[in-house]
């Protein structure tokens, strides 16, 4: 989906025009894929933008720094401020937040330690990630033939800007055979989730979603949807799930911050309810939640004041 710019980004301290928010073609990120980076939704809400669980956000993209050994130039608390200043800044009310953390330029080496460390944040309007009409009519999905990454390969557990490049080959695949998403097995043969999406099922009544241990991403939305899902009293369970459980299912959805919450009609050419009772009910749940609109979660809205 193509990028709208906006006035300003954030990067090393300074607000600065977007065309000017350039990097070197020798910085270490680009070649070796070393950095980490954020995805985070700003929505218009009865009191004002407000951005959805930005605190826990960045406290992942920090987390994230710290497994690829990394330090932001900035605290985290100051980081949470720029976000709110860069959306007021660039009047985009609703948005996509895109803070990312990477290596300057001064050495290309595969050792990344005596690099500088930068970061930059950007925000841009942005739509639905698999489209509109994917919250009414659902998406086409195949299981992948490329595996996720073993966590003893490359840690799930980060956003790392290189090891997406798993997803992307996934992605692409699935484009190419005319699916709109892909899902990854793990080296196991256990359900891990999409290419940028957590994955979840219902079977009788029960939601069922990987656990964190088969390689997939400990998303914030599908934190937030599984803490809704309690709430509404739908019995939810972590467990291992197997390709023929994605056949069998009477529903499944993906979630995530670009998805959102976005039902799946089909898996390799099987049908599923569309959308689903469970889902329909989550999907009005989320809404409702993120847009500041049901009291019980106004934490996880953050204004911007």
């Amino acid at each position: 989906m193509p990028i709208t710019p906006t006035r300003k980004v954030w990067m090393d301290g300074e607000f600065v025009d977007w065309d000017d928010a350039t990097v070197h073609v020798l910085t270490p990120t680009l070649h070796y894929g070393w950095g980490v980076f954020e995805g985070i939704r700003a929505y218009e809400t009865p009191n004002g933008s407000g951005v959805f669980r930005l605190t826990d956000h960045m406290r992942r993209l920090y987390r994230s720094a710290k497994i690829y050994y990394m330090q932001p130039p900035i605290p985290l608390d100051d980081s949470i401020g720029v976000v709110k200043e860069l959306v007021r800044i660039n009047g985009v009310p609703t948005c996509y937040v895109r803070p990312l953390v990477f290596l300057g330029y001064g050495e290309i080496g595969l050792n990344p330690l005596p690099s500088k460390v930068r970061m930059a944040i950007a925000c841009w309007p942005w739509g639905a990630y698999l489209g509109e009409e994917a919250f009414e009519t659902g998406v086409r999905v195949k299981v992948s033939s490329w595996r996720r990454l073993d966590p003893n390969v490359i840690p799930p557990a980060a956003k790392g800007t290189g090891q997406y490049i798993n997803s992307s080959m996934a992605k692409v695949e699935s484009l190419k055979a005319g699916y709109d998403e892909a899902i990854l097995l793990n080296t196991n043969g256990f359900v891990a989730d999409g290419t940028g999406e957590n994955l979840f099922v219902v079977r009788d009544g029960v939601l069922l979603t990987p656990p964190l241990s088969a390689g997939c991403l400990g998303g914030i939305t599908r934190d937030s949807v599984i803490t809704l899902a309690r709430d509404l009293d739908i019995p939810v369970r972590e467990e291992n799930l197997v390709r023929t459980d994605l056949y069998t299912a009477d529903e499944a959805f993906f979630t995530g911050t670009a998805a959102e919450v976005v039902p799946i009609r089909e898996i390799d050419d099987r049908a599923l309810d569309v959308p689903g009772p469970v889902a329909r009910q989550l999907m009005q749940a989320f809404n409702k939640a993120a847009r500041g609109l049901d009291d019980r979660y106004k934490d996880w809205v953050e204004l911007i004041a």
